[in-house]
């Protein structure tokens, strides 16, 4: 039997504790840190490996990047769209979350 007033926990990994849905948004928020997910729903974080779903024309650079090209090691910016990564022959790159994949 399910009450109205369950609610749904979450880990939160700087205590080690299990706390409340609700608590959680609201460390999240008090942090300042923001969640970046991909085009489709997952949760990046620094050091993760995403593909690109889409081909990409670089501005300043020339080039365009495939549509399955594998971007190793990105860093998250502070903002909930945007990602820091490396690429061959492309240095300062900042790619749209909602172009990428994690792989």
């Amino acid at each position: 039997m399910s009450d109205a007033n369950d609610e749904d926990y979450v880990y939160h990994e700087a205590s080690g504790e299990w706390i409340s849905a609700a608590a959680a948004k609201i460390a999240t928020e008090a942090d300042g840190s923001v969640e970046v997910r991909d085009a489709v729903g997952n949760l990046l974080m620094d050091g993760d490996q995403v593909t690109l779903i889409k081909d990409l024309t670089v501005k300043g650079a020339g080039q365009t990047l495939k549509r399955g090209t594998l971007i190793k090691s990105i860093r998250l910016t502070g903002d909930a769209q945007e990602i820091d990564c490396r690429f061959d022959g492309i240095k300062g790159l900042v790619l749209r979350a909602e172009f990428v994949r994690k792989r």
